[in-house]
């Protein structure tokens, strides 16, 4: 394989969408490395705000915060 195929392949792995059919043109598979990188980082970004309030709150449950302000 060369660079782009490798790139691509590895690209739709990691971000889990599994491997690609064969793409013939050059700019099919950079259009498709950038698709599937930015899909991963866009889902790794909704997740930090959806899981934020809920670990924040779970922090005031335990009084995490409790122990900075006693003296």
């Amino acid at each position: 394989m060369d660079y782009t195929d490798s790139f691509v392949n590895a690209a739709m792995i990691v971000s889990g969408m599994g491997p690609m059919s064969p793409l013939n043109t050059p700019s099919g598979k950079l259009f498709a490395e950038i698709y599937a990188i930015a899909c991963s980082l866009l889902i790794v970004a909704i997740a930090g705000l959806i899981l934020a309030p809920l670990f924040h709150r779970l922090l005031h449950r335990f009084h995490v915060d409790e122990g900075d302000r006693q003296s």
